[in-house]
């Protein structure tokens, strides 16, 4: 009895099914895992553009160039880090009522939307979140150039 069901070809094929759906699983699993390195990323970028354009609006002379290089300089840490800026947003706002003097905190805030769904070489699809990112610190008390006595 034994001798006899080793020997036929029957049921070879049983388990073939399995196969698709092994690939299957393992492609969703790697989209999984691009999306999630997707959402990293951005927020690795968000930080680093936010960090680069707190910096350049400190050091600025003025408010208003203040303003151009703390945009240029986040959409440049964004193109350094291989991502488009297009449709990042940058706010930038002061603590307290004093505005663009010495001793003034600048608190500057980087949006950027990530794709809900993004296939590593079609791109991405739909508004999932945005990764946003802060950085502040003080308008310098000592540099010169600017106007008026330090009061910190």
């Amino acid at each position: 009895m034994m001798n006899r069901r080793l020997h036929g070809e029957q049921g070879q094929v049983g388990g073939i099914e399995v196969i698709p759906f092994g690939i299957l699983t393992f492609v969703i699993a790697m989209l999984v895992i691009a999306n999630v390195w997707g959402a990293v990323d951005a927020d690795l970028a968000t930080t680093s553009a936010a960090r680069e354009a707190v910096r350049a609006f400190v050091e600025a002379p003025d408010e208003q160039s203040a303003q151009m290089l703390a945009e240029s300089a986040a959409q440049q840490a964004f193109q350094g880090q291989g991502r488009s800026a297009g449709a990042t947003s940058i706010s930038i706002a002061y603590t307290g009522d004093r505005g663009w003097s010495r001793c003034s905190r600048v608190t500057i805030t980087v949006r950027h939307p990530v794709h809900a769904i993004r296939v590593p070489v079609i791109g991405g699809f739909g508004h999932g979140f945005d990764a946003v990112a802060s950085q502040s610190e003080v308008i310098d008390p000592f540099r010169s150039g600017l106007p008026g006595d330090a009061q910190c």
